[in-house]
């Protein structure tokens, strides 16, 4: 599909019959600390806690009443898992959600309370997906892509429509996390077609990087093993609209540590007192990396903090590895 027509596709979305216009809000300690002026894209206060809402609801809002009747099934590592079920509620389907057996406790119970029955299977999303096909030939359940289809695309997109009227002023890059690629291609596909001196900076994990080794290649490859800390982008292959977008609308992408980005759920709690899960972070923790790489000054810089599912029993382990990341970034700082 032409980028110009994802740009009606964002501006007709139907994402606000669930969804919010979430707050564009300055970060004050870290832009004091940075030098630059931060601005958070808080889509962790959406009604399931993620951006995931936007994709799904905007997807399944087109879906006939026959197909609606047959239900809908998913697979996802959890926030896209959510926006399911909650609009799965919303219009009145059953809704089947396939997740890894290494999912967060927090985001499945999510899940079942909103009414979506869930089904656990493998540890990544590729597994996932092959449960999912084998239980569509048994059901006849309508899929529900979580990043690779126009709607779902078109969605996360209104995102990036968002930001930019909420900062109609300066605004030098974007940072968006990168799993499967959706909100990534929705963004960047929307904010180049309005204002392309703006730019859109992907950030995978390095344990990750499925994206960048796409673009790499010139084509969407698959990654044997993922790294499942940030389990919100733990996905092995890409997909094929959003490795289209992406590397056309994409100005780079950065990669992170997990370190960078427990430092980065800790700015964000400073700043917000809310703790964004690892995949929430990402985008935050590029955005840090990017100015200190380039010797950013005086910039405007946005980051989507995408989500906020974290696993309670986590937390010791985040901040342990926050001090680290602090540590190195004092040392850096002295160099």
């Amino acid at each position: 599909m032409p980028t110009n027509d994802y740009l009606k596709r964002i501006l007709l979305s139907r994402v606000y019959d669930v969804a919010v216009e979430t707050a564009l809000e300055p970060a004050v300690t870290l832009s004091r600390r940075l030098g630059n002026k931060v601005l958070l894209k808080r889509e962790d206060t959406q009604p399931v806690f993620s951006f995931k809402i936007r994709g799904a609801y905007n997807k399944m809002v087109q879906l006939s009443r026959e197909e609606l009747s047959r239900g809908v099934i998913a697979a996802s590592a959890g926030n896209h898992a959510q926006g399911v079920a909650l609009s799965a509620a919303k219009l009145g389907c059953e809704a089947t959600i396939v997740m890894p057996e290494t999912s967060p406790a927090i985001k499945v119970s999510a899940v079942r309370r909103l009414g979506g029955q869930v089904v656990l299977s493998g540890e990544s999303f590729s597994d996932c997906m092959k449960k999912t096909r084998e239980l569509i030939e048994e059901t006849g359940a309508v899929f529900i892509p979580p990043f690779d289809d126009e709607d779902v695309i078109a969605g996360q997109g209104t995102i990036g429509m968002e930001i930019l009227r909420q900062n109609p002023g300066p605004l030098d890059a974007v940072f968006v996390p990168i799993g499967g690629g959706g909100l990534a291609a929705g963004v960047a596909v929307y904010i180049k077609q309005l204002r392309p001196e703006v730019k859109v900076i992907g950030v995978e994990p390095v344990a990750s990087d499925d994206m960048r080794r796409s673009i790499a290649a010139g084509r969407p490859v698959e990654m044997k093993e993922v790294g499942l800390f940030a389990d919100g982008v733990a996905v092995k292959r890409v997909g094929d609209k959003c490795f289209e977008l992406c590397r056309e609308c994409l100005d780079d992408i950065i990669l992170v540590d997990t370190d960078a980005i427990c430092g980065a759920i800790k700015d964000i709690f400073e700043d917000t007192r809310v703790v964004a899960e690892p995949a929430g972070a990402l985008s935050l923790a590029g955005l840090k990396a990017y100015a200190e790489a380039n010797d950013l000054h005086d910039k405007t810089l946005c980051a989507i903090v995408s989500g906020a599912n974290m696993n309670f029993d986590r937390l010791g382990y985040v901040a342990d590895r926050a001090e680290i990341g602090s540590d190195r970034e004092a040392l850096r700082g002295c160099a």
